[in-house]
């Protein structure tokens, strides 16, 4: 029970070693089977003794002493005339290792590669050096392809900007598939031509990728991917919020906090240094500040950009805020307003209401928020936000009629994206591109020239989000081995690794 793969041998003694446990045993069988010929002998030829290193117990290293004979085989047509016996799930010809003990480094190097899988394995009592937890995994098997009905290609970076590699995934079971070692037309199609079968595959907008699948796979479905086509259309609404900024942002302000002033000197200082000729690490030596604090305020090209508007949770006041803030504008007493809140249902205290005046949250001023920040507004459920913001967002779109458009059209593609409508994205862009919106041409252009795998990516259930998934763990491996490690290792633990 506590040593399965020991089931075919006889243990015969277990003593404590200078190094660990010294399991001694023999093989129960009473005859042996020819690896050549597959006959069984009795005849014996020799004995000996095999040590092999087994998996650990209690952590301390085990050493099997396993004593082995050499049969005859009795078959005249067999090339061979001897041979060792071996246990079926415990030893293997030439190996020094149990099979479990094997395995277990087997699964530690595609964890963790080298010298880190070392470190681990010689804490775990399976001393083992770094190469040879590398030869395990390149010795290791690669998963049979078989055929693919929906595949998912992307392509990842192994030096970034400089060379870059393909993932192939089944986009279904979500089984990696095989690594490429570029993202060239010529060697995906070679891979699409080795493997036929393939009816739908979902990609990015490369256009290498499209080409190879033309080639290799015409009849085969081209899917785009729909985080992508989002994402694209985030950029494009952040063109149109900036152009559309003048109106947006000119609403009345709230008066600048202590930490919004604070945050215009210190943008003040770091500029006009900047202005001078200074570098970031000096400039971070005069003002006395860390340095990531002088890269921030020195990315921002506008004051603007850094300032945020506060994050307030829910809040009892939330359901009285119009009364509140009709009230305020009355010039009400505090104590009046609270007592007529009271009377609608309000349950808090009067510290609570005070604090939330004071904080601004009923007053229509508000501190604008960077373009960058009304577009995640924009580009988010609108139930996802928190009620403030929600109705912040509501008064900046209701500022602008060209805001109340880009809005809608935001909001009419995401429910073509979400509800997988892809035949309504032709009248979605005619409705659009007579918007005239700033940055939509470009992004309209785009999807009009993949039109066929944009609407099937609107459409079909398939995504390439499991391959981007997958890419993310790739990062971490790239990580674990520094980003040194040869393409071939890569590719095992990819594949592998799951």
């Amino acid at each position: 029970m506590l040593l399965p793969h020991l089931t075919g041998v006889v243990v015969e003694q277990v003593e404590r070693a200078e190094r660990g446990v010294l399991v001694w045993a023999r093989v129960e069988a009473e005859d042996g089977v020819c690896p050549s010929c597959g006959g069984r002998s009795r005849r014996v030829h020799s004995r000996y003794h095999r040590g092999l290193a087994d998996v650990s117990i209690a952590g301390q290293p085990v050493t099997l002493r396993l004593q082995v004979r050499r049969f005859f085989c009795d078959d005249i047509n067999c090339p061979i005339r001897t041979f060792a016996e071996q246990v079926d799930g415990l030893t293997a010809k030439h190996a020094r290792r149990t099979s479990p003990s094997r395995a277990a480094l087997e699964h530690i190097g595609l964890a963790l590669a080298g010298r880190a899988g070392a470190r681990l394995a010689a804490r775990l009592g399976m001393a083992a050096g770094r190469s040879t937890l590398l030869r395990l995994v390149h010795a290791l098997p690669e998963p049979e392809v078989g055929t693919v009905a929906v595949l998912g290609v992307d392509d990842f970076a192994i030096r970034r900007g400089r060379k870059y590699a393909t993932l192939l995934i089944d986009a279904v079971t979500h089984r990696r598939l095989d690594v490429l070692p570029d993202r060239k037309a010529d060697t995906v199609a070679a891979w699409l031509r080795e493997h036929p079968g393939v009816e739908v595959v979902c990609r990015d907008g490369s256009a290498a990728y499209a080409e190879a699948i033309r080639q290799a796979a015409p009849k085969a479905v081209q899917a785009s991917d729909r985080w992508h086509l989002w994402h694209n259309l985030a950029t494009a609404v952040e063109k149109s919020v900036v152009a559309f900024a003048a109106s947006w942002s000119s609403t009345p302000r709230a008066a600048d906090s202590a930490l919004a002033e604070r945050t215009r000197e210190r943008f003040a200082a770091v500029h006009e240094l900047l202005n001078q000729g200074v570098g970031l690490l000096e400039c971070a030596r005069r003002l006395g500040w860390a340095l990531n604090t002088v890269k921030r305020y020195a990315r921002a090209e506008r004051v603007e950009d850094l300032l945020r508007p506060p994050r307030y949770g829910p809040c009892l006041v939330d359901a009285h805020r119009d009364h509140v803030r009709q009230r305020m504008t009355e010039n009400i007493p505090v104590t009046r307003i609270l007592a007529e809140i009271r009377e609608q249902g309000y349950t808090g205290s009067a510290n609570l209401l005070v604090r939330y005046i004071n904080q601004g949250r009923a007053d229509p001023e508000r501190l604008m928020p960077s373009p960058r920040r009304l577009v995640s507004w924009l580009m988010s459920r609108p139930k996802d936000l928190p009620e403030p913001t929600r109705r912040h967002l509501d008064d900046l779109i209701a500022s602008c009629p060209r805001m109340t458009t880009l809005a809608t059209r935001v909001r009419e593609f995401a429910a073509i994206l979400t509800g997988r409508r892809g035949q309504d994205l032709a009248t979605w862009t005619t409705t659009t591109r007579g918007d005239a919106l700033p940055g939509f041409d470009s992004y309209l252009n785009g999807l009009e020239k993949d039109w066929d795998a944009t609407t099937a990516g609107l459409t079909l259930p398939y995504s390439n989000g499991p391959t981007e998934g997958i890419n993310n763990k790739i990062k971490m491996l790239k990580r674990q081995t520094y980003g040194k490690a040869s393409f071939s290792l890569l590719r095992k633990r990819i594949l592998l690794d799951q």
